[in-house]
């Protein structure tokens, strides 16, 4: 019997080191108190805006910061900054993924002092594949499909949805325009991920933000519930 190729092995061992480092992240976030959640799409979906928006209208009530991942530039960094919260870029490179020890390694860098956050959000590289095998020790994983990408993404691209806790179906003021079928997409959604959460909004608009403010916020109140039990 032929063995197996040493590319295969590899990727084990990769796998392997990322979800030590992000065991000891997650520890290392919750012994901090900050709800962390990380962000996952394909490219264009708005995500940074999606994020700035964030950003800007939890800051009132909550420290929050982030952390933006992407292969060049600080493009995403600078738009996120007007939000006036803590920002740091994370470059990969060739990686079309952020890893746990990117993560460990910027917070390392930025000298945060992460028990004066409430939020910490991570926004990886725009990517459907890779960023599904990669724990970043976050608490909630958050999957943005928009309106312009077409209704079959969750069929096309399961795993990256069973690996989501939630999912938001984004630019929610094209959806005439491009004649996207919401009906069909959430049953996409829930097709591979049954019992999904799903939440649609335009951050250009404002449409949908509420709720999901008003669902983070819960999470962060259960989250620090749990933790003191």
């Amino acid at each position: 019997m032929n063995p197996e190729p040493r590319m295969v092995e590899v990727r084990r061992n990769v796998l392997k080191q990322n979800d030590v480092v992000a065991r000891a992240l997650r520890n290392r976030f919750h012994t901090a108190g900050v709800f962390v959640v990380s962000l996952v799409s394909s490219p264009g979906s708005g995500k940074t805006t999606f994020l700035e928006k964030i950003l800007t209208q939890l800051r009132c009530r909550y420290r929050v910061a982030a952390l933006v991942g992407d292969l060049a530039t600080e493009n995403d960094a600078a738009r996120l900054a007007r939000s006036q919260a803590p920002v740091r870029q994370i470059i990969t490179g060739t990686l079309c993924h952020l890893e746990a020890a990117m993560v460990q390694n910027a917070l390392d860098e930025a000298e945060w002092n992460l028990s004066a956050l409430d939020f910490l959000f991570i926004e990886n590289v725009g990517n459907l594949v890779c960023p599904s095998s990669y724990d970043l020790g976050e608490d909630l994983r958050v999957v943005l499909l928009s309106v312009t990408e077409g209704e079959d993404k969750p069929l096309k691209y399961p795993t990256i949805f069973n690996s989501s806790d939630l999912a938001i179906l984004t630019k929610g003021d094209l959806t005439a325009a491009v004649e996207f079928d919401t009906g069909s997409a959430l049953r996409n959604i829930q097709a591979v991920r049954p019992g999904m959460q799903v939440f649609q909004l335009s951050a250009k608009t404002g449409q949908g933000m509420e709720e999901l403010l008003g669902f983070l916020q819960q999470r962060l109140v259960n989250f620090r519930t749990a933790a003191a039990v």
